[in-house]
């Protein structure tokens, strides 16, 4: 059977090969993913999937209802690219300037369609199968967007599970752990106001430069001293905006950037103690300080039930020996874990290799994630649309 699966979606990968490079030519940012949404609706309709489109603006959500009554699963994917330029110049390279598929939304798509193709034709499960394909992943929050459009209540699921690429782990390979595998990803903005003088008379002013500089290296003894050594966190300051001249101090410094944690007590304790040092520090140093904290993304969770099966169903479809079952986790962040928060499930990697696959006109750089260089590995086509349908008609078993 996982033969005769294989070897049909193998035969399926030239046709879902151009789709993929279609996707990939032509990407669109969040909420702007109507020519995808519109291909995604195209391919599902024509394989008597029912469709039914607008969750979360963009968003496209198929239902292929099996041979019985049963439970209902989901099975996500991911549409939008980033805005950034692609580097590569290969006949598949983006036409629309400024904006690239560099973290491979067009291979999950295609994965899921492969997979949807296949379950629509087969039919060989009780209960439904809905699939997701999701607007915004990129910091739009796609995800709870879709949510708040009723994503759960008009599509009943017993459980949800998600899939990314993974480039560094070979092709062929999986990579899951139970709990935390993903970080959550929060956002600050400190304003630090001072007040401005003549640069050669700083003894006129206030230096919100100078508390700046020091808030920034402040703040990574909270990591050092604060946290539990044993406990995941960042604290990266990726803008300082301040001053428009050599020669004068300027009145105000702003500071921004991203904090991550796997745990929600860690985060408590970086906001409280990043909000009480841009405070307290500021003072010290004259200034007065606006502290903002936003959190945008919860870490990914993965259900321990959920994370079972998925180690199943990927070891009947790989073996043991290429499937790692307790990988690290990454500090990047995925609002896939909105969904988790709402039903159980799972989010596993995908080997995409280290860029071998890579037709001439690739850029100078690495394959990696949100790399001008990359580009998703289509031998992975077959392998993840695999996972996809083997998953589904594991959770929906017929009698």
């Amino acid at each position: 059977m996982k033969q005769a699966l294989l070897d049909t979606l193998g035969h399926w990968l030239p046709d879902m090969t151009d789709i993929r490079r279609s996707i990939h030519a032509w990407p669109e940012l969040a909420f702007q993913e109507v020519r995808t949404a519109d291909t995604v609706a195209r391919l599902l309709e024509s394989w008597g999937i029912a469709v039914h489109r607008g969750l979360g603006t963009t968003g496209v959500v198929g239902s292929i209802v099996g041979r019985g009554p049963g439970r209902a699963v989901g099975l996500r994917a991911d549409m939008d690219a980033l805005p950034m330029p692609e580097a590569n110049t290969f006949a598949h390279a983006s036409q629309n300037p400024g904006v690239m598929h560099a973290c491979g939304h067009d291979g999950h798509t295609t994965m899921l369609l492969a997979a949807a193709r296949y379950l629509a034709e087969q039919r060989d499960f009780n209960g439904t199968v809905h699939v997701l394909f999701q607007p915004a992943e990129e910091g739009g929050g796609g995800a709870r967007r879709m949510i708040e459009d009723g994503l759960f209540t008009q599509f009943p699921m017993d459980a949800v599970f998600g899939m990314h690429n993974w480039p560094g782990l070979p092709v062929g390979t999986f990579g899951l752990t139970e709990g935390p595998i993903m970080a959550s990803s929060n956002r600050f903005n400190i304003t630090l106001q001072g007040k401005g003088a003549h640069g050669a008379m700083p003894h006129l002013g206030v230096d919100p430069v100078v508390a700046a500089a020091q808030l920034t290296l402040a703040f990574q003894t909270i990591l050092t001293r604060n946290k539990d050594p044993l406990d995941a966190g960042v604290i990266s300051v990726t803008q300082i905006h301040t001053g428009s001249a050599d020669n004068v101090i300027p009145d105000q410094a702003v500071l921004r950037g991203t904090v991550r944690t796997l745990d929600d007590a860690v985060l408590d304790l970086i906001e409280a103690r990043m909000r009480a040092l841009s405070t307290q520090l500021a003072a010290a140093m004259g200034c007065t300080a606006d502290f903002h904290f936003s959190r945008e993304y919860p870490a990914t969770l993965n259900h321990p039930a959920e994370t079972a099966l998925c180690t199943e169903v990927l070891t009947g479809l790989v073996g043991t020996e290429h499937v790692q079952t307790a990988v690290r986790p990454s500090m990047g962040a995925e609002d896939f874990a909105f969904m988790l928060q709402q039903r159980p499930g799972c989010y596993v990697w995908i080997g995409n290799g280290t860029g071998d696959h890579r037709t001439p006109g690739h850029g100078a750089g690495p394959c990696t994630l949100h790399n001008s260089s990359y580009d998703f590995n289509d031998a992975l086509i077959p392998l993840g649309a695999a996972y996809w349908v083997l998953l589904a008609q594991r959770a929906l078993q017929a009698d």
